[in-house]
C-alpha cells in the first residue's frame, strides 16, 4: 500500500486550513475599508455571502496563492504573520481578476452558484474587481520590493490575458494557429505570474536573500504552465458536479486550449476529423462531444498531461534547490497539478 500520497494529501489539508485561518480576519479587515456597496459585493466574489449579503460559508474557493505565501515565509525560517499582507494581496488580485474573466469569457457560473457579473451585472462586477485590485495594491504600497514583485505579476498576468484573447481570433490550422510554444508562454504570465508573485512575495516578506525570490518567481512560471494545462483539460472533461462548471465547457467556446492544440499538432486520421469538425463549428451538442472524443482519440489530452508533468517536475527542482525544507509547499504545488477540480 502507497501511503505517501495520502499522507500528502492530509498535510496540504492542514497547511491550507492553517493558512485560511491566519487569512481571512486580515483579508476581512482590508474589504471592510470599501464603500458599502463594493463590500457587499466583495463578500460574494470571495464566497462570505450570498447575493443578497446573507452570510455563507464553503464558497470562496481554495485560497492557493496565499497558501503559498505563507508556506514560502515560513520555509525560509519566518513565522507565516510576517507575509500575511503578501496574502492578503494575491488573494485580492485573484478574486480581481476572476471577476474580470467571467465577464470576458461570459462564464455565468463559478464554484457551483453565480459568477459576480451575473448576479450584480458587468458595470458592477468590473467596479468590484478595480476595488479589489485597489485593495491589494495598497497592502504592499509601503513595502517597495514587495510591491515590484505584484507590480511584475500584474503586468505579466494582463499580457498572458491578452495573448489568451487574442488566441480567439486566430484559425485553429494554418500558418496563423497558434502553437504549442505560444501556449505556454501565454500560460507563464497568465497563471504562471501570480504563482511566482506569491512564492517570491513569501520568501521575500519572510527575509530570504532576492535570489530566493528570482528562482521563485521561475518556479512559479512552470508551475503556472502546469497548473493552467490541468484546468484545461478538466475544462474538456471535468466532472461538472465536482468543477461546478458545465462538461466541455472549454470546447463549446471553441477556447485555443493545450489539449486541443496537441491533437491538431499530432496529425493521423483523428488529427484530421478533429480539424474538419472545428472548422464546421462546434455549433450543438453533438459537435462537441464529437470534438471531445477526437480530442483524446488524437493523443492530445495525453500530450498535455506529459506536457504538465514536465513543468511540474522543472517547479519541483527550482523548489527543492532553494527551499529544500518546504515539504508542506511542494506537496501543495503538486496537488494543484494532480487535481479533478
Amino acid at each position: 500500500m502507497n501511503v505517501s500520497r495520502p499522507l500528502a494529501a492530509a498535510g496540504v489539508t492542514a497547511a491550507m486550513e492553517r493558512s485560511r485561518r491566519l487569512l481571512e480576519p486580515a483579508l476581512r479587515e482590508a474589504v471592510a475599508g470599501l464603500h458599502p456597496w463594493s463590500a457587499r459585493m466583495a463578500g460574494f466574489a470571495l464566497g462570505w455571502s450570498d447575493a443578497d449579503g446573507r452570510p455563507q460559508t464553503g464558497d470562496g474557493g481554495k485560497g492557493v496563492r496565499p497558501a503559498i505565501v505563507l508556506l514560502a515565509a515560513e520555509a525560509v525560517g519566518a513565522d507565516a504573520a510576517a507575509a500575511l499582507p503578501g496574502a492578503v494581496a494575491v488573494e485580492l488580485v485573484h478574486a480581481f481578476s476572476l471577476a474580470h474573466d467571467d465577464i470576458i469569457d461570459h462564464d455565468e457560473r463559478r464554484r457551483h452558484r453565480e459568477t459576480l457579473w451575473k448576479a450584480y451585472g458587468p458595470g458592477p462586477a468590473l467596479l468590484t474587481g478595480d476595488a479589489l485590485l485597489a485593495l491589494a495594491v495598497a497592502q504592499l504600497a509601503t513595502i517597495p520590493e514587495a510591491m515590484r514583485l505584484l507590480s511584475a505579476a500584474l503586468t505579466e498576468l494582463v499580457h498572458g490575458q491578452s495573448a489568451d484573447m487574442a488566441f480567439e481570433n486566430r484559425p485553429w490550422r494554418g500558418p496563423n494557429a497558434v502553437t504549442v510554444e505560444e501556449y505556454t508562454r501565454m500560460a507563464a504570465g497568465k497563471t504562471g505570474g501570480l504563482l511566482g508573485a506569491a512564492a517570491a512575495l513569501g520568501v521575500t516578506l519572510g527575509g530570504a536573500q532576492p535570489e530566493a525570490a528570482e528562482a521563485m518567481g521561475r518556479m512559479g512560471r512552470d508551475l503556472g504552465v502546469a497548473f493552467q494545462i490541468a484546468d484545461d483539460v478538466l475544462g474538456i472533461w471535468g466532472d461538472p458536479a465536482v468543477t461546478g462548471k458545465p462538461v466541455h465547457s472549454d470546447l463549446r467556446r471553441e477556447k485555443k486550449t493545450l489539449p486541443v492544440l496537441c491533437a491538431l499538432a499530432a496529425g493521423g486520421a483523428a488529427a484530421r476529423e478533429l480539424s474538419a469538425v472545428l472548422a464546421a463549428g462546434l455549433e450543438d451538442e453533438d459537435a462537441v462531444r464529437t470534438a471531445a472524443r477526437l480530442v483524446e482519440e488524437a493523443g492530445g489530452r495525453a500530450a498535455a498531461g506529459a506536457l504538465a508533468a514536465r513543468h511540474l517536475s522543472a517547479a519541483l527542482r527550482l523548489l527543492d534547490a532553494h527551499l529544500p525544507g518546504a515539504a508542506d509547499l511542494r506537496a501543495l504545488c503538486e496537488s494543484l497539478v494532480n487535481r479533478t477540480h
